[in-house]
């Protein structure tokens, strides 16, 4: 019997899943740039992290080095197949002086599954001010891990959780993986870092941030109504995200990831993050709307 092989560390395989390949855009008026779905998926679901750091990465490769990504905004057109490639076609909108617009789009099956518009700059000087940090934050490392909160719990979805994310992810409050107990408040926060050491690359950073920040940014919408991710029968799903970078940021050094939920309605609910180092420079900022629909008679439903 031949042994299984052993299960790439979870940070070479997210630096795998943005190694995209260039196949360039003879035949097209897109740049064309093809990925690998996702590894070890456990659902038949792309995450949706994945596909917007992708789009990102391959938006960055037709723009000169010195200008990274300041915004994008992109739109989930349909749900993504983890177990097939995808590819991504980038056109050009315009390069200014100082900025530079590009259109994503990520298809499998030839139709799109993300559309998304992001924008670059040069480096500049200007107006600087920022919203502080909230203070009396615990530090992360005397939170629990995911891996110490899940890794003993049977099931394939907890086991994931545990073991095959490229981010060590800490709830401040308690966490809503299976039960949401405490205070049905609609804002939280979590502690984030890369498990590994990533390359000296801003647009790489820029690009696991974004992938990282489709994890918990929902959350608070849950977590106002007393609801787990456990819930049967509960299906959520993104249907917008929006970024904006501030500063640069090192997704291998700590990130406090704070985020709201001003609105739910009409089966869909709002969320916002902002991102902290350390320092307590506000490093990037999010918006989500997902759509959350329960069964009747779910607690949290009139």
């Amino acid at each position: 019997m031949n042994a299984t092989p052993p299960r790439a560390a979870p940070m070479d395989q997210l630096l795998h899943l943005l190694d995209l390949s260039d196949a360039g855009g003879a035949q097209t008026d897109e740049y064309i740039f093809v990925g690998p779905g996702e590894a070890n998926a456990v659902r038949p679901r792309l995450f949706g992290g994945q596909v917007l750091a992708q789009s990102l990465i391959a938006a960055s490769r037709t723009v000169d080095a010195d200008r990274l990504v300041h915004s994008m905004h992109g739109y989930f057109l349909r749900p993504g197949d983890a177990a097939a490639p995808i590819t991504f076609g980038v056109e050009r909108l315009r390069d200014g002086r100082s900025f530079t617009a590009r259109r994503a789009h990520a298809y499998q099956g030839g139709k799109p599954i993300l559309s998304m518009i992001a924008s670059f700059q040069t480096p500049d000087e200007g107006l600087e001010h920022q919203e502080p940090m909230p203070g009396g934050v615990p530090d992360p490392e005397t939170l629990p891990t995911a891996a110490q909160l899940l890794g003993a719990i049977d099931h394939p979805v907890a086991q994931s959780w545990a073991h095959d994310r490229p981010f060590d992810i800490r709830h401040v409050d308690p966490n809503i993986y299976f039960q949401a107990p405490g205070e049905h408040v609609a804002h939280q926060a979590v502690w984030m870092k890369a498990l590994g050491t990533m390359p000296d690359d801003q647009s790489l950073h820029r690009a696991a941030l974004a992938y990282a920040s489709d994890y918990t940014l929902l959350e608070p919408v849950l977590r106002r109504h007393g609801i787990s991710w456990a819930t049967p029968g509960m299906s959520v799903a993104s249907l917008d995200h929006a970024m904006w970078w501030h500063r640069p940021l090192r997704v291998d050094e700590w990130l406090l990831y704070v985020s709201d939920s001003p609105s739910a309605s009409g089966a869909r609910g709002l969320s916002r993050g902002r991102f902290y180092n350390r320092d307590g420079e506000l490093v990037a900022s999010v918006a989500q709307e997902g759509m959350v629909r329960l069964p009747e008679g779910t607690p949290g439903i009139d």
